[in-house]
């Protein structure tokens, strides 16, 4: 050859003309008579060797470029291969044919455009595509894309971009239509590609969930439009009934496309005006007439078109009064006005900043105006780009409207500033807001009922996406298909560490915040609410120790032989929001490694649990319940935990410490550990007893536990005072490790107030009575939990709200123990 091999600068190595298959080509949904969209690239720039003259590679590869498309797209007595079409290259006709993979990078960086985010998302290597060398170079070109096409965060923003776009296609449709274009299917000239609900809004309904959510679900980054709308609808982001009609609407509009290009091989999207065009149509799309087939196509693209409207048109913010930023602006305007010498008008006191938010509902205007002027002069808000700032302002005004309309409107503002401040920064929040104003009411709403929810929201804003789907916020969790879903969603995340710690921590986040809303809207118990967050660390720690165990370099063997059996609140299915997790950690494996290799797994496990990552953190940990406390070994095997808690040699447990199994149970692992250990649990608890010895233990620790404990106030203490909580939950104790050898049911773990009316069916407490304080013990969770929702660190009330149940619970002390 003339010119020899390309080889590149850095690697010596010889270099291909790397075809990147754009659109229809990219996406395997080629029409009848497509264009084909490319895009050339090469990896090194370098110069040419081997032959008589040398070219820089670059010019080699545009030259061998243009010949590739001469010969693809040349007329010829045998006619052509395919229309070429280059213009999604970089800068497009104005940009070099070619460009090296470093010339890419920099454009997409530097210049790239909304659009062609869109374009990337079906790009894919097309040029030898078994070769090692393509696989290296496709692997190459999706680092580089992918970053460009599938944003960290959830993408809200794409939306208004999305809705532009379309605007700006239909016009040029209908400018080359004559106007038609966005008209019906019983115009003259209607076009299918991108008429109303025609193919271009089925691909734009499918590209939006890849966009805004494929960042962090690699599974929506296929190309096919259909194959898109599989994985949406397996991620419950589209209902079903709207899911199988984009579908059917795609494959049909698919193939009455290819049915009008059969026709002269021409690439055409329009219906046919003639008569007898239109009967060939019908009839090789099989109807029998052409209103036949209208009618079959308006039934299809009428409810793409309702979807797509409902999904890209411009939200209806409702109106409320522009207080932001006008009423900061109009105050310094004022000032600069009284400071100018003159014979200036005085300033209406009724119309100051102050009066107007009074009048609008709030009453410490002055705070409140001093925040709203700290938050316009701050830099963070002049930093904002102006369609941020825009959205910002627009949701202040609303934030104002929203929070004026509740009973305590002051701290509710307060607490939406804060949110609003916290997400400034991030345009897709802003845009997520300002796109779904239901979603606005929904904050408004959960900021208003609760403290600790406005800190958690505010903590984690990607928690935003979960106010979309109220079909979703009402429905109760399926724990398997949950814990399937992240597994998942985990295995594809190709074992990145980070990557996959923070998809727990967002699937976590997530599925808490769906129990909140329901818990706070009073859909749920506060029994129904522990239960859900246990289950929900159940399943957190059965995928956590899987994914794990797949990191574990020194793992011995493919399944590990190893359990985890939680304790206290997790224990007894008793969890709250932000309750740690008592854990300890059992294996039952005789390998010479086994304990080194399960410490290990252990400790990984525990960093996995309580790391902060950019997602946040999942849970504390506390292991001291393990055998020895903090002084044992972090993991123990099933034989050593067996003779230590039935006291088999100079290590024993203490009685504190069959206390807690009576609120133990297996919740991840190896399920024959789990059996064994239940097993060993009902064997522990039914021993026999005697009495006056484990009362004077028990009262002892209850005395211990109550030191630990001060309550310098006034106020009840509904956990910790006599005549609370702790004093329920030890007597509930002492029964069941006295008891539960003549009556083995007491040994089952089914909470506080199911254990106290099961001793009144045994007589073993007036029945009455174990009522009573069941009822009191259910009073005093309630409270605690509202009082933590309302930011409350310590459950503490005044005595005489709770004096009666005080009351009952020390008579069942009195009654259990014979002291008071």
């Amino acid at each position: 050859a003339t010119y020899g091999r390309p080889i590149g600068e850095q690697s010596g190595e010889a270099q291909e003309l790397v075809v990147v298959g754009m659109g229809k080509l990219g996406g395997r949904e080629l029409n009848v008579s497509s264009d084909i969209d490319l895009i050339f690239l090469y990896d090194e720039d370098g110069e040419t060797q081997g032959g008589s003259r040398s070219l820089s590679n670059h010019e080699y590869f545009i030259r061998l470029g243009r010949r590739l498309i001469t010969l693809l797209s040349e007329v010829t007595a045998d006619g052509y291969v395919f229309r070429v079409d280059m213009r999604l290259r970089p800068n497009g006709d104005a940009g070099p044919l070619v460009c090296s993979f470093g010339m890419l990078e920099e454009y997409l960086v530097v210049q790239g455009r909304e659009w062609e985010r869109y374009a990337w998302i079906k790009g894919r290597v097309v040029s030898a595509c078994d070769t090692p060398h393509a696989e290296r170079v496709a692997s190459m070109l999706s680092r580089l894309t992918t970053p460009f096409v599938f944003r960290r965060y959830l993408d809200y923003g794409v939306i208004a971009a999305i809705r532009s776009l379309h605007a700006q296609i239909r016009a040029e449709a209908a400018k080359r239509s004559g106007g038609l274009a966005g008209h019906g299917v019983n115009q003259r000239s209607f076009n299918i590609k991108l008429g109303r609900g025609g193919i271009r809004e089925i691909e734009f309904m499918a590209q939006v969930f890849q966009l805004i959510r494929g960042g962090q679900d690699p599974a929506l980054r296929v190309r096919p439009t259909l194959e898109v709308l599989d994985v949406a609808l397996e991620r419950n982001l589209l209902p079903a009934g709207q899911a199988l009609q984009l579908a059917d609407a795609y494959r049909f509009l698919r193939q009455l496309e290819h049915r009008l290009q059969y026709r002269d091989d021409a690439q055409t999207h329009h219906l046919p005006t003639s008569d007898e065009e239109r009967v060939a149509v019908a009839q090789m799309m099989g109807y029998g007439d052409w209103e036949a087939l209208v009618a079959q196509m308006n039934a299809l693209m009428d409810p793409v078109a309702q979807q797509f409207e409902a999904t890209f048109t411009s939200p209806d913010t409702p109106e409320c009064e522009a207080l932001w930023p006008a009423l900061v602006r109009e105050e310094q305007s004022s000032r600069a006005s009284q400071d100018t010498p003159g014979d200036g008008e005085e300033t209406d006191p009724e119309s100051s900043p102050c009066q107007r938010l009074q009048a609008a509902g709030f009453s410490d205007c002055t705070g409140l105006y001093d925040r709203l002027r700290a938050i316009a002069t701050s830099m963070r808000y002049r930093a904002l780009s102006e369609t941020s700032r825009s959205r910002f302002d627009q949701l202040v005004n609303r934030a104002l409207d929203l929070a004026a309309k509740q009973d305590d409107s002051d701290s509710t503002i307060a607490r939406f500033l804060d949110f609003l401040d916290a997400i400034s920064r991030r345009a897709s929040y802003l845009s997520l807001l300002s796109e779904y104003p239901q979603a606005m009411d929904r904050v408004a709403q959960t900021l208003h009922a609760s403290r600790w929810a406005a800190t958690y929201l505010t903590r984690h804003p990607q928690l935003l996406d979960e106010l979309l789907d109220a079909d979703a916020l009402a429905g109760a969790p399926d724990w398997p298909a949950f814990r399937a879903r992240l597994s998942e969603r985990l295995q594809a995340s190709d074992g990145q560490i980070e990557a996959q710690m923070d998809i727990l921590r967002r699937e976590h986040h997530a599925e808490t915040f769906r129990i909140l809303l329901q818990d706070l809207q009073g859909m749920l118990t506060v029994e129904q609410v522990a239960d859900r967050l246990s289950d929900l660390a159940d399943a957190m720690l059965d995928v956590t120790l899987q994914a794990v165990w797949r990191q574990l370099p020194t793992r011995h063997c493919d399944t590990p032989r190893f359990a985890v059996i939680a304790y206290g609140r997790l224990g007894g299915k008793e969890l709250g929001y932000a309750s740690d997790l008592d854990l300890i950690f059992l294996y039952d494996d005789d390998h010479e490694r086994a304990p080194d290799v399960y410490a290990a797994y252990a400790r990984r496990l525990i960093t996995w649990l309580t790391s902060h990552t950019a997602a946040g953190m999942l849970f504390d940990v506390d292991t001291r319940l393990r055998p020895n406390g903090a002084a044992g070994l972090l993991v123990t095997s099933f034989d050593a935990f067996r003779r230590y808690q039935l006291r088999e040699g100079d290590n024993a447990a203490w009685v504190w410490e069959h206390q807690a199994l009576t609120r133990a149970r297996f919740c991840a692992g190896a399920p024959e550990i789990g059996a064994r250990f239940e097993d060993l649990r009902e064997e522990i608890l039914r021993q026999p007893r005697d009495g006056a010895a484990l009362r004077g233990e028990i009262v002892e620790m209850r005395a211990k536990v109550a030191e630990g404990h001060p309550n310098p106030t006034d106020l009840f203490d509904l956990k910790h005072d006599r005549g609370g909580m702790v004093d329920i939950e030890f007597a509930v104790q002492y029964l069941v490790l006295l008891h539960s050898g003549a009556h083995p049911e007491l040994t089952r773990n089914a909470g506080n107030i199911a254990l106290l009316r099961m001793a009144g069916v045994l007589n073993l407490i007036d029945a009455s009575l174990a009522q009573a304080v069941g009822d009191a013990y259910r009073l005093f969770r309630a409270r605690q939990h509202k009082l933590r929702l309302d930011g409350f660190d310590q459950a503490r009330v005044p005595p005489e709200s709770v004096r009666e149940q005080a009351t009952q619970v020390r008579t069942l002390w009195r009654a259990v123990f014979g002291e008071g």
